[in-house]
């Protein structure tokens, strides 16, 4: 049985070379984007979000991205919880997708706004029936008595809205504004592929960086 510290990985798949990558971040992204899908990767939409609260402490955890362009990445969520508060009090996150499969990382950091209601609108009525009714029934992040009650929850809405359940104004849409990127493509014996993009006031700066 291997401990953890014998676990090895060589990374073979691929190189990321400055001649062969685009000077656009956006553009690079969205052909990994493509490329993941392509690959019918496990949820190749997954990202970790990080955020720090007004007490200075990082939190992390997994949302969908649901939409990106050059405005920025966007998820939704409910805006009371613990990611809600923690950007309202500090507005700057880092995402991170891990395409396991493709041996490739995806960083992005940036300030982070909310999207129009316009948009969170058209958004929460593309979700199924059951999604919409659980955004007025979960608290998240909040202490709950028991997975009962917030079945129960589900049931009171459920009956209240039938259907149509309006979009709650406590849920929408963030949207985070990179400033930087970085494309990390693994490769043989730890010397990773790893490029940079930071904005340098209108303009993105492609730079290598040692792995």
């Amino acid at each position: 049985m291997p401990t953890i510290a014998d676990l090895r990985k060589s990374y073979e798949l691929a190189e990321l070379d400055e001649r062969a990558s685009d000077a656009d971040p956006l553009k690079q992204f969205d052909l990994w984007f493509l490329q993941a899908l392509e690959a019918q990767l496990p949820e190749p939409n997954a990202m970790t979000l990080a955020t720090v609260g007004a007490n200075a402490r990082p939190s992390t955890r997994v949302v969908l991205i649901k939409g990106y362009d050059p405005r920025g990445i966007v998820w939704y969520t409910n805006y009371k919880s613990r990611k809600g508060c923690e950007l309202a009090a500090n507005p700057f996150a880092a995402l991170q997708f891990h395409w396991v499969e493709l041996e490739r990382v995806v960083r992005i950091e940036g300030r982070v706004e909310k999207v129009s209601e316009e948009e969170s609108d058209a958004y929460y009525c593309t979700r199924p029936l059951d999604s919409r009714i659980g955004a007025w029934a979960s608290p998240q992040s909040e202490v709950i008595a028991s997975r009962a009650s917030l079945v129960a929850n589900a049931a009171k809405f459920g009956a209240l809205y039938l259907l149509n359940p309006p979009r709650p104004p406590h849920w929408g849409g963030f949207r985070l504004v990179p400033d930087r990127w970085e494309f990390w493509q693994g490769r043989r014996s730890r010397l990773h592929d790893r490029l940079r993009y930071r904005l340098d006031g209108t303009q993105w700066v492609r730079e290598r960086l040692a792995p």
